[in-house]
Parts: structure tokens; C-alpha cells; sequence
């Protein structure tokens, strides 16, 4: 998706020239229901290349009190969860989902995941979080049952992880460093 009018990717030097406004509206989708991320790390433009600016972004993610980062893990929906049965996710999530084969899961496929998820949040306190399009279905859900055992702070850490995945590659969709 592209947020220039003309389909045209931004370019850093886009970006960096942007208010804080202007540049939230480009890129605070990036990280799931958080503009916030977008807003602060604002603050630490210009920006090299995009590289840069993602690292920026996760930083202010890092930054953050541990009971944002928890609230910020929460705002992720489940794989193929209740947000997707009712049509509520992203369009970057409905697409990540969609490229791992998680729209169209078997009936014990879903039975499998729904106990998984439930599992994996009542142990964790927070949605099972995996960069979807790094990986296929069957490692997804290879991944969900190894991870549901896992001790929380480990899960903690590799939830944000994850995020960086995802995030880099949802912003390399938004723009390019040229």
C-alpha cells in the first residue's frame, strides 16, 4: 500500500520533511494500533535511510515503561483469533495472516489454533506474536505450540522481535530510501 497519491513509495527525504502530523498519517499504521510509536520517534529526525528511521521506531518501543510495552503486545490480534472471524483487523494484518495460509485453515486447524492462542495468552498475558509472512503455515503453527510452553519474560522479548519483523517489512511497503 502506498500512501503517496501518485502510487509512488515515499522516500526518506519525504519523510524526514514532513510535520509530525503529516508524517504520523504516513507511517504511524506501521506498528499496530500505536501511532504513538510514529509520533515520538518524529523527534529524532532526519532520518539516514529507513533503516533508520525503523530504528527509531523500535526504540521508542524499547523506551517505553513495561506496562505500554505490554499494552502495545496487546494491540496485536490473535492468528486467525476472534478479530479476524469478525473482520476487525488491519489491512496489513488481514494481509500478513492471508500470505501464511491463515485465512483458510481446516476446521481442526481452527479448533488447534483457537486452543493454542487461549493457551498461549493465559500463560503469556499477551497475543502469540510471529512475523506471518516469514513463515508458512505449518511453521506458524509448529512455532505457536513450542512457544506456548516458553517462560513469559523469553516470550516478552521475542514478541517485540517479532514486531521489528513485521514492522520493517510494513514500512519498506510505505517507502524507500531513494
Amino acid at each position: 500500500m502506498s500512501t503517496a497519491i501518485d502510487n509512488r513509495l515515499l522516500d526518506v527525504a519525504s519523510l524526514n520533511s514532513m510535520s509530525r502530523e503529516q508524517f504520523v498519517a504516513a507511517v504511524g499504521s506501521t506498528f499496530e494500533h500505536s501511532p504513538w510509536v510514529a509520533e515520538q520517534a518524529w523527534e529524532a529526525r532526519p532520518f539516514g535511510s529507513l533503516d533508520a528511521l525503523h530504528a527509531a521506531m523500535i526504540d521508542v518501543v524499547r523506551r517505553a515503561p513495561h506496562p505500554v510495552q505490554l499494552s502495545f503486545l496487546c494491540a496485536h490480534p490473535e492468528l486467525a483469533g476472534r478479530e479476524a472471524q469478525a473482520g476487525t483487523m488491519t489491512d496489513d494484518s488481514v494481509r500478513e495472516q492471508r500470505s501464511a495460509g491463515l485465512d483458510a485453515l481446516s476446521k481442526d486447524e481452527v479448533a488447534e489454533i483457537k486452543r493454542l492462542n487461549g493457551e498461549y495468552r493465559k500463560r503469556h498475558g499477551f497475543p502469540f506474536i510471529i512475523a506471518a509472512r516469514r513463515h508458512t503455515k505449518s511453521q506458524i503453527f509448529m512455532e505457536l505450540r513450542r512457544r506456548v510452553g516458553a517462560d513469559s519474560a523469553s516470550e516478552f522479548k521475542e514478541a517485540l522481535e517479532q514486531i521489528g519483523f513485521i514492522t520493517k517489512l510494513r514500512l519498506r511497503a510505505l517507502a524507500t530510501d531513494r
